[in-house]
């Protein structure tokens, strides 16, 4: 089965490096050439229709000239009629041959005028369009380097710019990783040079391609484009460098086994990443504990209180820390987070962030859990590979739901879908939004999902939404529409690709939050937290501190730091960057982690 399916890749990998058109169309360099030819046969047009009028009027006025000529008695050769018109409509005129009659110089007038505008006019805009233009878009495209320098080394090698990668490229330079994204189209290389990013010009299915990105030397390469592509990417990297990590995002669950035997060691399914992620912030109402993620060997939970006696007590009264060893890293509300303080007071729509082992969860759930029916079931809008990944980890956790879908083709099963449009109140009705504890929103358009959120909080004031968002420019937007949570298929996605080449280092709760970790700066070893002051300069709060292989959570702000040990943060993408800035060797110490590639 497996010569089978390693011969399958490459029958499919032989028809992606061939220029012959495959099933799935045109292959990028035959479209590309495709334009070119009908732009040289427009430009070759023009110059043909310009010169073709051209030539026209000067056998015109040459004639005429010999009319009017012979008017006034004179005569002349046509080689001298054609003279003359040549360094009429050139306004040279050097005085030679003149008319005498009155109609004779106004015919020159016309033929001064005539020529001053078109050669004086039309031949400069024939010279810019035709010469200096492409030498100038030549000059641009050259730009774009066709290789690495030799000395490029444990570099990342992206094979496509979409948003998950620009958000792995912004990982790249605050951690100062080398990396470049290998880009077909030279036009799109320029322009993705143009706003900053480190970019080289290749075919990915060519061999010479990763040669010159020196991919020998990469620390990884990430395949993320569609299942076909990464498949072809996968199995001519492994060929030529078997030795370097390969990952590649699967769209489909068929695509894992084959990326697999094609080389990849890493394979990532990105729509169910963060359908994962957003089920897992749907849960943990009525105060009860839902883990969304481990850390450095801390468990990260939330726990909402509506519906509890924690309703307007603060952070002091609850003693969560004294009494039950849980950590208090923040308090979600309604999209607005903020450190925890002994102050801070929890409102019905707030969700509480804890670091805690799963004996001190359960003890807290065993405290404040008020079971709820409608805490324990979902409306989920959009039956996408999003929306089918939440319902699927929604049925490992024992909670029922309904999954609005609008294209009936995508409906899996009866019991759970409502075929309808989300913005109908009756269907969401028949999905059960009127009992949900949950709203979840999945679909890839942003102002849909504005849209919905709107609407969805305006039905439920007392539910909890979570948006997904496409774009990092509408995550404000979507929480002022009413989402408690937002996460985006780019953050999610870059987050996990980025701990499989650094290791546990980050986790993201919601989109622009990080739990992260760093080593020690030099400045902080030996002094304390309380003197050291790391969240009003940074605005990075220190969750724990591992020394030794020894995480001690909610360390004690009066003993002095380890100068060997690593610090455990939260922080929001501009508080991490501003701890990069003021602590800037801590990061650079993070050398990356991913484990060395298996051989099969």
């Amino acid at each position: 089965m497996l010569k089978s399916l390693g011969a399958t890749i490459a029958q499919v990998t032989g028809r992606l490096r061939s220029d012959e058109p495959t099933d799935q169309g045109w292959h990028p360099d035959q479209v590309q050439q495709s334009v070119r030819r009908a732009e040289r046969r427009r430009q070759f047009k023009t110059i043909v229709v310009l010169a073709a009028v051209f030539i026209g009027m000067v056998a015109v006025f040459a004639t005429l000239f010999h009319e009017l000529m012979d008017r006034e008695g004179r005569s002349y050769s046509w080689a001298t009629s054609i003279y003359w018109t040549l360094t009429t409509m050139t306004t040279l005129g050097f005085g030679d041959i003149t008319f005498e009659s009155d109609a004779g110089r106004v015919f020159s007038i016309v033929v001064l005028l005539a020529g001053s505008t078109f050669l004086l006019v039309m031949l400069p805009f024939i010279f810019i369009q035709f010469v200096f233009v492409p030498w100038m878009a030549e000059r641009e495209r050259r730009r774009a380097p066709r290789s690495l320098p030799a000395s490029t080394s444990g570099h990342l090698l992206l094979t496509a710019h979409g948003p998950v990668e620009h958000a792995l490229v912004e990982r790249a330079e605050q951690a100062e990783v080398p990396y470049v994204i290998i880009v077909e189209d030279v036009d799109e290389a320029v322009r993705t040079h143009d706003q900053g990013r480190v970019v080289m010009v290749g075919a990915l299915d060519d061999p010479t391609t990763y040669h010159n990105a020196r991919v020998e030397q990469a620390a990884m390469v990430v395949a993320t484009r569609n299942d076909p592509g990464n498949t072809n990417i996968a199995f001519t990297v492994s060929e030529i460098a078997p030795d370097v990590d390969i990952l590649a995002t699967a769209n489909s669950p068929t695509a894992v086994d084959i990326l697999e035997i094609a080389g990849a060691n890493h394979v990532v399914q990105l729509g169910e990443i963060l359908g994962a992620a957003m089920a897992a912030r749907a849960l943990g109402l009525g105060g009860t504990s839902h883990v969304i993620g481990e850390f450095a060997g801390l468990k990260i939970a939330e726990a909402g209180v509506v519906g509890t006696e924690i309703v307007g007590s603060t952070l002091a009264d609850l003693g969560l820390r004294a009494r039950l060893g849980i950590g208090i890293i923040g308090v979600w509300d309604r999209g607005r987070f903020s450190i925890a303080s002994a102050d801070t007071v929890l409102r019905e729509s707030s969700m509480l962030l804890m670091s805690a082992t799963e004996e001190q969860l359960a003890a807290f759930d065993a405290e404040y859990s008020v079971p709820d029916a409608g805490s324990r079931r979902a409306v989920i809008i959009g039956g996408g590979r999003v929306g089918r990944a939440i319902g699927a980890a929604f049925d490992a956790e024992g909670v029922a739901f309904a999954i609005v879908e609008q294209l009936a083709e995508r409906q899996r099963d009866t019991a759970n879908y409502v075929i309808g449009d989300a913005a109908d109140r009756d269907v969401l009705t028949e999905a059960g939004i009127d009992e949900a504890g949950a709203i979840l929103i999945t679909t890839h358009d942003d102002d849909v999902n504005v849209y919905l959120t709107r609407y969805c909080r305006g039905l439920r004031p007392d539910a909890r939404i979570v948006s997904r968002s496409r774009l990092d420019r509408n995550v404000t937007t979507l929480y002022r529409a009413g989402a408690d949570a937002v996460l985006s298929y780019a953050g999610s996605g870059s987050a996990s690709i980025w701990n499989h080449f650094r290791g546990d280092e980050t986790l993201l709760i919601a989109q622009g939050l990080n739990v992260f970790r760093t080593p020690m700066p030099k400045e902080l070893a030996g002094r304390t937290l309380a003197e050291s002051h790391v969240y009003r300069r940074t605005e990075c709060n220190v969750v724990a501190v591992e020394s030794g292989g020894v995480i001690e959570a909610n360390p004690n702000p009066g003993v002095p730091l380890p100068a060997s040990g690593e610090l455990i943060l939260v922080g929001t993408d501009a508080a991490e960057s501003t701890f990069s800035s003021v602590f800037p060797h801590a990061r650079r110490r993070l050398f990356p982690r991913h484990s060395p590639r298996s051989s099969t």
